[in-house]
């Protein structure tokens, strides 16, 4: 990351959050890979904490902690796609997880907490995706206790072994201890994922100890337990036993995963392939996203080669540590414009390569990882603007984010004395088949829910390039302004968006967003993020006697005792 000079002053320097780390750079974990088993180690530095006022004692973490696990997973898909077995385990004897540090979130603002909840629950679904699709399966190993988003931590891998000491226990103690949620997914996973009998819930989620043994895997809590003798014996055993066990053939090579250089001002974010302009007095930023600036190889080999400058690789992965950025570090900002520049033709051929390749490690990841990014977009508290100008390249993969949009506007025709021919969009089969969002359902199945004459009809124009009108008619675009109306319809959009309440514009749009099924994830990204959003305003968690604010005192918390 450089610093242009406008933002040199210590002040703003440490306020920043940024996401790019490396295993060298690691505080926190250890990665350590054998042949097809990796194991990541949880052993937190108390003293590295991206905030001052507390300690991460007791291997409890903050946002840098996450961070770190982050990349590490995202490194595992395509540093070592040889590995089909990722052990999560603590290198503390007594202790695994403590969860998220109280002392942080008693500190921190409404908007980090909920936005460090939001990250860590994404992180904890990567592993999910990691086990489900890249046939990288997770296995926890709990010894010591394992509490709060320890557990959580836990629940995100595919197996738990816990060994069974009379020490070790896991929890999910928030309500009893906190007056807040188990953030990060816990309540959902125990009764849709584990498939914990309610009653049995309930009592665990009030139950300040937890539950130890033989109990909690009879109640399915974990999958099994293990005396302390042979515990790490039957751990690595299980964990070859999954690895020899993958469909994946273990001799693929991966790819080196270079770090992200953006030059960041106070009003700007560069990247090679995604500029950032941040207006903050109409508290919107506009993405301008480059085509491929080169044609696509002519083999998946080549493409390989390339590694992480591989185009599609390369501009998601910048579009994603931009929505980290600003989502951390300018969440005034509340509309995202999104806009592109480049070939359209060439978005689409490098889609083809990616989808006559799918059975190969890199083609899979790469899209795996797209749908990933185009997932935190939808769930970014974010009003999203797509913009579609003479010289755009929406086409295929980049055109999820005119689908992703709240709305979308089209130019119609030329602008007045352009030489640019009119801007056209294009539909690739990825549009269709692999980018599903949190509901399991593509954004054009969601934005035409349970039509499927339409979808025939748009599969049938596949690679076709679309011109205002015809994109229009075939409602994959919100409004075709000609160029008299369209600087004036934007401005009014985005002075409009300006105007109104963030907090009704967040419910409306996550409202909105996600028609149709709900699934583990949804519930996860909609029900638990509304009801943790609230509960983290309440007096009862924040207030001057909230549970958050006395944990560790030593004082009792006071709640105010109505029902609302």
């Amino acid at each position: 990351m450089e610093i242009l000079p406008d933002m040199e002053s210590q002040d703003e320097l440490a306020s920043l959050i940024v996401f790019q780390t490396s295993p060298d750079r690691y505080r926190h974990w250890e990665f350590e890979v054998e042949n097809r088993v990796a194991w990541l180690t949880m052993d937190v530095d108390a003293g590295s904490t991206l905030a001052s006022g507390y300690e991460l004692k007791s291997n409890s973490y903050d946002l840098g902690v996450d961070i770190e696990l982050h990349d590490a997973i995202q490194r595992l898909r395509f540093e070592h796609p040889e590995v089909a077995c990722v052990v999560i385990r603590s290198a503390k004897e007594r202790i695994f997880c403590a969860g998220a540090n109280i002392q942080m979130l008693g500190q921190a603002t409404h908007s980090h907490k909920v936005n460090f909840c939001k990250f860590t629950n994404e992180t904890r679904n990567s592993m999910e995706d990691a086990s489900c699709s890249s046939g990288q399966t997770y296995l926890c190993a709990i010894q010591g206790a394992c509490a709060g988003g320890g557990y959580e931590l836990a629940l995100a891998c595919e197996e738990i072994i816990m060994v069974d000491d009379g020490n070790t226990s896991v929890s999910l103690p928030e309500i009893p201890l906190l007056a807040v949620l188990p953030g990060t997914g816990g309540l959902t996973r125990l009764v849709d994922k584990r498939r914990v009998r309610r009653d049995h819930a309930d009592y665990f989620c009030t139950l300040e100890e937890g539950l130890r043994g033989v109990q909690a895997a009879e109640w399915h809590f974990v999958d099994e337990v293990a005396p302390l003798s042979s515990f790490q014996a039957r751990v690595r055993e299980r964990a070859e036993q999954i690895a020899a066990s993958s469909q994946s053939v273990g001799d693929d090579r991966g790819i080196s995963l270079s770090q992200l250089t953006p030059v960041i001002s106070a009003d700007t974010v560069v990247y090679e392939n995604l500029e950032i302009a941040i207006d903050r007095e109409r508290r919107c930023a506009t993405f301008e996203i480059k085509g491929p600036s080169s044609p696509v190889a002519n083999s998946i080999d080549a493409c390989v080669t390339a590694g992480s400058l591989f185009w599609p690789l390369a501009v998601m992965r910048e579009l994603d540590d931009a929505i980290l950025y600003l989502r951390f570090n300018s969440d005034d900002i509340g509309t995202w414009i999104f806009k592109s520049t480049g070939d359209p033709g060439r978005v689409l051929a490098y889609d083809s390569m990616l989808e006559r390749h799918t059975t190969h490690w890199f083609a899979r990841e790469v899209l795996l990882h797209t749908r990933r990014v185009l997932k935190r977009i939808d769930v970014s508290s974010r009003s999203l603007i797509a913009v579609v100008e003479p010289g755009s390249c929406f086409a295929g993969s980049l055109f999820e984010l005119v689908l992703a949009a709240d709305q979308s506007y089209m130019l119609l025709g030329r602008f007045d004395g352009g030489e640019t021919p009119p801007a056209t969009v294009a539909l690739s089969s990825l549009n269709f088949d692999r980018y599903h969002m949190v509901t399991g359902l593509s954004r054009l199945a969601t934005r035409f829910l349970y039509d499927s004459q339409i979808l025939d009809s748009l599969r049938a124009k596949t690679e076709d390039m679309l011109e205002a009108e015809e994109a229009w008619s075939m409602g994959i675009v919100t409004f075709i302004p000609d160029d008299i109306d369209w600087e004036e319809e934007l401005r009014m959009l985005i002075e409009a968006r300006a105007g109104f309440s963030p907090d009704a514009l967040s419910g409306m749009e996550a409202n909105l967003r996600f028609p149709g099924p709900e699934t583990m994830e949804s519930k996860i990204f909609a029900r638990l993020s509304a009801w943790q959003n609230w509960i983290f305003q309440r007096p009862n968690a924040v207030g001057e006697s909230g549970a958050l604010v006395v944990y560790g005192t030593g004082e009792r918390p006071k709640f105010g005792r109505r029902r609302v």
